[in-house]
């Protein structure tokens, strides 16, 4: 039979213009829905990556009811310096046998396995089993992209690979070196929770780092107790008691941490612009470069440990708008890029006594 005009009129598809239409429809609409897709997934990055500082707090809870302290940031040596005509205990993590704080919490994050792949009688660097180069889901945030990420050098790791994460420990409000002066919850001789004058849920003690697809960039790494590998410091000095009419970095006498609002637009904020010490990051690298574009800059440690020196590295994450802190009593917040300094401060700092009136 045949079909008449109109039929066959009715039955022919759409025309281009109405094509175009529809795509265009199409695209508006997923347009508007990737931003929020994105922003779901985000945001699901986020909970787990909240879960994790949180698992890890709980697990550093149970490590100190195991063992009456906290444990330490590192296994290492520390030393005593004059300054002042004082004497103050200086941290070095680059020496002893350089076991990181979150090596000896792996039991308590049932990793007891990996834990007794590590032999406590050589170095880190020295792992026949080469525990320090596994990667633990448990302490990479979705949001960065630590797996497969390794930190490895011929000198300094011996050519042994490190495993990145995105976790690290607080250890003072000032620099890394100076833990055991102005300490903050997890310092190198580890200590008990009555030593935590301001309370445990007023002080922080774990948050977020990112890594760096580079072979020779520490950050991240959870096995290395360095600057941005697995511990922090915030980089405000002390606010000291006048000497003959100046002003001192280091006053072994004053028992309680002071911050100096001299600092202020100085210190290592949540994705600070101020420069992340590590061991390399020269001037013109490829490190550097590749730091600058991902906002995470870098320099080169070149200073003396100790009052004279700068050791210290800002949590960072790729979360918008800031970071995720775990306190010592457990409980998580989302802290911003932008958060007051001086109270920001107060709250990594163990003994300042002023984490609810902040005068500077």
């Amino acid at each position: 039979m045949r079909r008449s005009r109109t039929q066959l009129e009715c039955s022919s598809g759409f025309s281009l213009v109405e094509l175009l239409v529809v795509i265009a429809i199409i695209g508006t609409l997923v347009s508007l829905l990737l931003p929020a897709i994105q922003a779901a997934r985000e945001a699901a990055r986020r909970v787990q990556c909240t879960n994790n500082l949180r698992q890890i707090a709980i697990a550093t809870s149970n490590f100190e009811s195991n063992f009456g302290a906290l444990p330490r940031s590192a296994i290492l040596d520390y030393e005593e310096r004059e300054y002042n005509q004082g004497v103050y205990p200086v941290v070095d993590h680059q020496s002893g046998k350089q076991f990181s704080w979150m090596v000896l919490l792996l039991p308590f994050l049932e990793q007891q396995n990996l834990y007794e792949q590590f032999d406590f009688s050589l170095t880190v660097f020295e792992q026949n089993l080469e525990p320090q180069e596994v990667h633990l889901s448990g302490l990479m945030c979705p949001s960065d992209e630590a797996n497969l990420r390794y930190f490895s050098d011929s000198d300094l790791t011996q050519g042994k690979r490190f495993a990145k994460g995105n976790y690290a420990a607080y250890v003072s409000p000032y620099h890394v070196d100076l833990q055991l002066l102005y300490p903050g919850a997890i310092v190198a001789t580890g200590q008990p929770l009555s030593r935590i004058e301001d309370g445990l849920s007023r002080t922080i003690a774990f948050t977020e780092v990112r890594t760096l697809d580079e072979e020779q960039d520490e950050r991240g790494v959870w096995a290395l107790p360095w600057a941005g590998a697995s511990i922090l410091s915030f980089d405000m000095h002390h606010k000291c008691s006048p000497l003959n009419g100046e002003s001192r970095n280091s006053c072994p006498e004053d028992r309680h941490y002071l911050a100096d609002p001299r600092s202020l637009g100085q210190t290592q904020l949540p994705n600070s612009n101020l420069k992340d010490t590590v061991r390399f990051c020269s001037g013109g690298s490829d490190q550097q470069y590749l730091s600058d574009l991902q906002s995470m800059p870098c320099t080169r440690w070149r200073w003396p440990i100790g009052v004279g020196g700068y050791y210290s590295a800002s949590p960072r994450s790729l979360h918008p708008g800031g970071i995720v802190v775990a306190y010592l009593d457990g409980h998580t917040s989302f802290t911003s890029n932008g958060v007051d300094e001086i109270s920001f401060a107060y709250r990594i700092s163990i003994n300042d006594g002023r984490s609810d009136d902040f005068d500077y």
